[in-house]
């Protein structure tokens, strides 16, 4: 027998009613958990990274970078501006989540309920990948100073903000987010799309709804669908990546963005747009689920 609702009725106990202010709110600190510490995990992958997309003949290869930072400066040495990213991460993380699932019920729910649901995540991830940036933005670029300056910029993420404020004032924790959101807004756009449609195709192929499969095939079908996505998010993303590592260590006083961005690619040409584009394909694919 079907169930009618009553009005001013909530959800079940122990359930958290969508779309409420509880269920944005969960799903920010999902976010939080997801990106914050998946991110630092992978802090030695992102630490050559960064390293070889500022100079490409620092290391003749990743393994050969991970033995030399390590004989130098120890698990440390390997793990460095692990502060930054955790804490720039656990902010965007829980923006982006957050906010995707807000505007995802704004615009496919209220303000534009028969569009095409692919457009509805399209915009809903861009929305949310704008706000949840400002967040990263000044952590983003204590963390790439640090990692990609030898000496090091800064030892701490303390010592690096204060450093850039003093010098730059507040506006040169952002002096990297145009090439930021250029990175992480079409990175997000396809993440979800793909992610969401990837999932869909897989559950279709498989001929039975979702409920139907227990967590743990759930989770397997939510694993293969983030790697899926995440190799297209690497691929879109990464000559913004390369030029948010250089501009963060490399862009001079006074300089604007588009000039340094010339100035920049001038340099380096197309091709070394796409330098360290099989560390972050493992990079985030390990941490996109």
């Amino acid at each position: 027998m079907a169930v009618t609702k009553m009005p001013g009725q909530g959800p079940p106990a122990g359930k958290i009613e969508l779309y409420s202010g509880t269920y944005f709110g969960a799903c920010a600190m999902g976010g939080v958990i997801a990106c914050g510490p998946t991110h630092t995990s992978v802090t030695p992958l992102d630490l050559v990274k960064c390293r070889r997309q500022v100079d490409p003949k620092i290391y003749t290869s990743n393994v050969s970078a991970w033995r030399s930072i390590y004989a130098k400066e120890g698990i440390r040495g390997v793990f460095f501006g692990w502060s930054p990213t955790f804490v720039g991460y656990c902010f965007q993380g829980g923006g982006k989540y957050g906010f995707y699932e807000v505007f995802k019920h704004l615009y496919g729910d209220n303000l534009f309920p028969n569009t095409n649901k692919t457009l509805i995540f399209l915009g809903a991830s861009a929305s949310a990948e704008f706000f949840a940036d400002m967040a990263l933005c000044p952590f983003e670029a204590i963390k790439v100073r640090m990692q990609t300056t030898l000496p090091p910029f800064a030892s701490t993420l303390r010592e690096g903000w204060g450093k850039i404020v003093a010098k730059e004032g507040y506006g040169g924790l952002y002096k990297g987010l145009y090439p930021l959101w250029g990175r992480q807004i079409p990175y997000t756009m396809v993440k979800f799309a793909t992610f969401e449609t990837t999932v869909d195709y897989i559950y279709k192929t498989l001929g039975k709804p979702k409920e139907s499969f227990n967590t743990l095939q759930q989770t397997g079908v939510s694993f293969l669908g983030g790697y899926i996505a995440g190799i297209g998010c690497a691929v879109v993303s990464h000559p913004a990546d390369v030029m948010v590592s250089k501009l963060n260590a490399d862009r001079q006083a006074g300089e604007s963005a588009g000039k340094a961005v010339s100035r920049i690619y001038g340099n380096i040409g197309f091709k070394g747009l796409w330098n360290g584009l099989p560390v972050r394909i493992v990079m985030i694919g390990d941490y996109f689920p």
